[in-house]
């Protein structure tokens, strides 16, 4: 998983320490990489109007998203956010991998 912020402003330092600290402090830094970019056809394909933008990606599922956008989160919302997308992955994927979801599983 990565995790993009999109910037061309100093708001991004404030992000990118809320985000590197979050994953620190989950244990996820070893598995969700961070990328700070100004990549103007990111910009367009995800119509991010204003900075920063905080993106989700998934290459093995084929997702991006914009998450947030023009503000900067607390840590606690990002935190939270993770958390919330990292539940959501290991049920999924899970479900995925043993076929529990044709057999009526929760998911």
């Amino acid at each position: 998983m990565k995790v993009k912020i999109y910037w061309s402003n100093e708001n991004t330092k404030e992000l990118n320490t809320k985000v590197l600290n979050a994953l620190e402090e989950l244990g996820l830094s070893d598995f969700i990489t961070i990328e700070v970019t100004n990549d103007e056809n990111l910009k367009n394909e995800l119509n991010i109007n204003k900075e920063p933008a905080l993106i989700v990606e998934e290459e093995s599922i084929d997702f991006r998203d914009t998450i947030f956008e023009w503000i900067i989160p607390s840590y606690e919302e990002i935190k939270s956010m993770f958390i919330s997308i990292i539940w959501w992955w290991e049920s999924w994927s899970s479900c995925w991998t043993w076929g529990s979801c044709w057999s009526g599983c929760s998911c």
